[in-house]
C-alpha cells in the first residue's frame, strides 16, 4: 500500500487530518494538579499532532476541525499554522467553546498522574456532516482520522462513518484507534471503533488498548479481527512494532505477511505524544513509497523525537538523518540509542549513541 499518486485539484495536499485539537496547561512544577501555582500554555490534539509533525516533515497538511470565536480558538489555530499546517477550513463555533485541559508533569503511566479536561460541549465536539467542509476534507491523498473524534458525540461518529464509506476518489484512510474510556458514554465504544477501524485503509492499534477496548492479546489476534485493512500496525510499546499486510517485506511469519521492528532505546524525557509521532512518522515513509520496514523504523524515529522532549510536540529529525538511521542495518539499529537533542545531532550512522 502506498499514496504516492496525484490528483488533478488544486487544493490537494499530502495528509488531511480531522479531529478536536485542545489548548493544554503544563504545570510549572511537579506536583498535584491542587498544588501546582502556575501553568504554561500548549496545544494537545491526537489529529493535529500528526499534522503539525508531518508539516514540519516537510508534507502539505491540512487541519480541519472547529474550534470557538475564542482566544484559545484563536492560540489553536494561529500556532498549528505556524508549523506550516494548511488552517483554512477550521470552522468556527460562535455558541461553544474550544475544548482546554489541564495535566500534571508526571509520567501518565503512574497513578499521580492527573489529567482534568474541560472539552464538553466543546466546539469540535459540534462536527457533523453537515458543518463540515467535505470537499477540504476528502482532498488529500490520505485523510488521517482518530477514534477519539467517534468519541466525542454522536455526530461526530456519524461523521466519521461518513468519511470512512468506501467508494470511488477516496483518500488512503489511515485510522489510529485511540481509545479513550473516559470519552465514551456508552458501552458501544468498542464495536464502534472496531467497526471503524475495518473500513479504514491502514490502522494503528496499540497492543495494550486492543486488549482493553477489545479483549484480543496478541498481535495476531488483532490482524485476524480486523481483516479488511490493507495494512494493520500493532504498537508494542518498547518493543517496537509489527505491521500485517499483503505487502509487507517480512519474513517473521511464515507466510511473509508481516514485519516486525524492535524500537531503539530511548533516553525518555516525557510519555507524551509518541503515539502520534510514529503515525506521523508511519505516514510520511508511506507517502514516500517506501518498503514497510522502513516506515516502521521512520515511526519509531519519529516518536523517539517525542519520547525526547517534554511536550506532545518535537522537531523531528532532517529527512536526511532519518534515512542514515533508518537504513542501518539490524546490527546497529539494535544498539541504537537515542537521547535529548538527537534529532539536532545528525550523526552519522557510525557515530550513533550505544551504551
Amino acid at each position: 500500500m502506498t499514496a504516492t499518486g496525484s490528483r488533478n485539484a488544486p487544493d490537494v495536499v499530502d495528509v488531511v487530518a480531522l479531529g478536536e485539537s485542545m489548548v493544554t496547561f503544563l504545570p510549572s512544577r511537579p506536583g498535584r494538579l491542587a498544588d501546582v501555582p502556575s501553568f504554561d500554555r500548549a496545544i494537545g490534539g491526537a489529529e493535529s499532532n500528526v499534522a503539525c509533525v508531518l508539516a514540519t516533515a516537510g508534507h502539505a497538511v491540512r487541519w480541519v476541525s472547529r474550534v470557538g470565536t475564542d482566544g484559545f480558538g484563536d492560540h489553536l489555530v494561529e500556532t498549528i499554522g505556524s508549523y506550516g499546517v494548511d488552517v483554512a477550513s477550521v470552522r468556527r463555533d460562535p455558541d461553544r467553546p474550544t475544548g482546554v485541559y489541564f495535566r500534571t508533569a508526571g509520567d501518565r503511566a503512574t497513578d499521580a498522574h492527573e489529567v482534568a479536561y474541560y472539552r464538553a460541549g466543546s466546539a469540535a465536539s459540534a462536527m457533523a456532516v453537515g458543518n463540515v467542509d467535505l470537499a477540504a476534507v476528502r482532498a488529500g491523498r490520505v485523510l488521517h482520522l482518530s477514534g477519539i473524534t467517534a468519541a466525542l458525540s454522536p455526530e461526530c461518529r456519524d461523521l466519521l462513518w461518513e468519511l470512512t464509506e468506501p467508494g470511488p476518489g477516496r483518500p488512503l484512510v489511515s485510522f489510529d484507534v485511540n481509545h479513550r474510556p473516559g470519552l465514551w458514554r456508552d458501552a458501544d465504544g468498542a464495536q464502534a471503533l472496531l467497526e471503524l477501524a475495518r473500513r479504514a485503509d491502514l490502522v494503528f492499534v496499540g497492543d495494550d488498548e486492543a486488549r482493553a477496548v477489545w479483549g484480543l492479546r496478541g498481535s495476531r489476534a488483532v490482524r485476524e479481527a480486523l481483516p479488511e485493512p490493507e495494512i494493520v500496525v500493532v504498537k508494542q510499546g518498547e518493543g517496537g512494532a509489527i505491521a500485517f499486510g499483503e505487502d509487507t517485506d517480512g519474513l517473521e511469519d511464515a507466510d511473509g505477511t508481516a514485519t516486525s521492528v524492535r524500537a531503539p532505546r530511548v533516553d525518555v524525557v516525557a510519555a507524551v505524544g509518541a503515539g502520534d509521532a510514529f503515525a506521523a512518522g508511519f505516514l510520511s515513509a508511506t507517502l514516500r513509497g517506501l518498503p514497510v520496514r522502513q516506515r516502521l523504523r521512520h515511526g519509531h524515529l519519529m516518536a523517539a523525537a517525542a519520547l525526547t522532549v517534554p511536550g506532545d510536540l518535537a522537531a523531528p529529525p532532517s529527512r536526511d538523518h532519518a534515512d542514515r538511521l533508518a537504513a542501518l542495518d539490524d546490527d546497529a539499529w539494535g544498539r541504537l540509542r537515542l537521547g535529548p537533542g538527537w534529532t539536532r545531532a545528525a550523526a552519522a550512522p557510525e557515530e550513533v549513541r550505544t551504551p
